[in-house]
């Protein structure tokens, strides 16, 4: 089974970036395809990015496409999620999720992903 741990959130202004990482143990990650959601206060967790076992898809939710990056190192055993042009809305707690790349879908919904993170909180002031 694997541990993801999330690290990397913070306190940020409208229009500057963070960087998210997720390291993994327990496992290798590169058995899993990889996602990040959000929940932001009173919310229902949504998706933002996805990413594929080997690192050769990627996709995302309309309201990141074009700001945020989703990438993997296989050999860190770590997942990251660039975000640039930060807005207030993109403010939550950020979470990473594994699903074992058993099948070549990637999934784009919480009952995709079986293993979860504790989350980062991502605030961003106006």
């Amino acid at each position: 089974q694997v541990l993801l741990v999330e690290s990397g959130g913070g306190l940020v202004q409208a229009g500057g970036s963070l960087r998210l990482s997720c390291a993994a143990s327990g496992g290798n990650l590169k058995d899993y395809h990889m996602g990040w959601f959000r929940q932001a206060a009173g919310k229902e967790r949504d998706f933002v990015a996805a990413i594929s076992w080997s690192g050769g898809r990627t996709f995302y939710a309309d309201s990141v496409k074009g700001r945020f990056t989703i990438s993997r190192d296989n050999a860190k055993n770590t997942l990251y999620l660039q975000m640039s042009s930060l807005k207030p809305g993109d403010t939550a707690v950020y979470y990473c999720a594994a699903d074992r790349a058993d099948s070549i879908v990637v999934p784009s919904t919480k009952a995709g992903y079986a293993y979860w993170g504790q989350g980062t909180q991502v605030s961003v002031s106006s």
